[in-house]
């Protein structure tokens, strides 16, 4: 299983079957639109389109399935890394393809110090979006955490290649910058 991001290089080797989300929204557009409109928007713009896009991908298409999602986030919130990990692992269980599960889950993970699991969820998330790019902020945090740094800038360039205006993947990159990453002699 591997991550693989639109006309990019994989960041991590092993190939992955792509599928991507087409869901209809109101007036927005669908996906595709809004990740159109995410590369050209300004920041204000971008993050309305950014919003409109994370809802999108929030909706498992089941009222349950959502409420899972939704108990999982609010033990995030409250830091109760234990029952989030849970409530994602049940949502995970019960939609094995819903992709906001497994992001959810290895951001517990990833909290909760489980890097390994954090990677797995993260690879997984990717599998059935490549284009979440907070799940590929993700990786790069993890790869950085382990001093990988090449990775990390290539995840944090992906970011950035879907969504211009992100402003945590700007930061880390000009962290690495600052570290000598990315400068050609």
């Amino acid at each position: 299983m591997g991550i693989i991001t639109r006309n990019l290089k994989p960041i991590v080797a092993a190939t992955a079957i792509v599928v991507s989300f087409s869901l209809p929204l109101s007036a927005e557009g669908t996906v595709p639109d809004l990740l159109d409109q995410l590369k050209t928007a300004d920041a204000t713009q971008a993050k309305q389109v950014e919003r409109a896009l994370e809802l999108a991908w929030s909706k498992s298409g089941s009222t349950a399935l959502d409420l899972l999602l939704r108990r999982g986030r609010d033990a995030m919130e409250s830091q109760d890394y234990t029952a989030a990990i849970e409530h994602f692992t049940a949502l995970v269980d019960h939609a094995p393809e819903f992709a906001e599960g497994y992001h959810g889950r290895a951001t517990a993970y990833f909290q909760s110090g489980k890097y390994g699991p954090a990677i797995v969820d993260l690879q997984k998330a990717l599998q059935f979006n490549p284009d979440n790019y907070n799940a590929i902020f993700g990786l790069g945090v993890i790869f950085s955490e382990f001093d990988d740094l090449y990775r990390a800038e290539q995840a944090f360039q992906a970011v950035l290649d879907l969504h211009p205006n992100h402003q945590n993947a700007t930061d880390a990159l000009k962290r690495l910058e600052r570290e000598g990453i990315g400068r050609t002699l």
